[in-house]
């Protein structure tokens, strides 16, 4: 999937970053990629989302989703260089409160 690159790990921090549109075409996708390689190296998830263009609400569930997996694992997700119109999205769904967003 071109929308997902994993970066690798860094301090204990698994960054991936994303860009594109990330919509219901998509979103199982995103969700698996994400999923295989915290898998194979569970930490942190950073997300670098300079170069996201699109979410829509099944890719905040998504998000959501992946959250809940780390948290049960005692990890944490943060969410960076997010473009203000996604942001807003977050924020809007009340999100910033359960996730870090930077």
């Amino acid at each position: 999937m071109e929308e997902v690159k994993i970066v690798g790990v860094t301090d204990g921090n698994l960054t991936i970053a994303l860009s594109g549109d990330i919509d219901l075409g998509n979103a199982e996708e995103f969700f698996s990629e994400v999923m295989t390689a915290y898998k194979a190296t569970p930490s942190d998830i950073i997300f670098d989302c300079q170069a996201l263009n699109f979410i829509d609400s099944t890719t905040l569930g998504t998000f959501v989703k992946i959250l809940k997996t780390l948290k049960t694992d005692g990890r944490s997700m943060r969410l960076v260089g997010l473009q203000a119109k996604i942001k807003k999205l977050f924020l809007i769904c009340s999100l910033d409160r359960i996730m870090e967003i930077a």
